[in-house]
């Protein structure tokens, strides 16, 4: 019972996220322009986009720690193995932020525009950087694990 009630709470959760990303994105795009006479006009709602994506990415990785550390000390006396390995993802999650936070780039963008100077300083472009690297691997890795399933499931069969 306690699982589908969690499945359901995290199902309306992500509605949520879906539905104000959605409405965050569209304001991004559609937002105007900074200056029409501009070589290459930015929207105006370039700051909340940052903003959002790093409160997204945020919850999402204290959400990992919470129920990860949850099901750790949940399934640590009756199957200590599972509890060990529930460890041993945030372990390899907390390791893959460092480094994809130790790979990314602090080199100024040119041509930045007034509003946005302040995100172009070391420590914000190291944090995009791992942000968007994040993403990448484990948009990998579900890739992976989709492929890998649906292998296993025909031989399997």
């Amino acid at each position: 019972m306690a699982v589908t009630k969690i499945r359901k709470m995290s199902s309306w959760t992500l509605l949520g996220v879906m539905l104000v990303s959605v409405i965050v994105f569209a304001m991004f795009y559609f937002g105007g322009v900074v200056d029409s006479a501009a070589e290459k006009p930015e929207p105006v709602n370039t700051s909340l986009l940052l903003y959002w994506c790093y409160v997204v990415f945020g919850i999402a990785v204290a959400l990992l720690f919470l129920f990860g550390l949850v099901q750790f000390f949940a399934t640590l006396k009756s199957r200590p193995k599972a509890a060990i390995s529930s460890l041993g993802v945030l372990v390899a999650f907390l390791a893959m932020l460092g480094i994809t936070y130790a790979i990314g780039d602090t080199t100024p963008l040119p041509g930045i525009n007034a509003d946005s100077a302040q995100y172009n300083v070391a420590s914000w472009l190291k944090i995009s950087d791992m942000w968007i690297y994040s993403i990448y691997i484990l948009l990998g890795l579900s890739v992976l694990a989709i492929v890998g399933g649906s292998v296993k499931k025909v031989f399997s069969k």
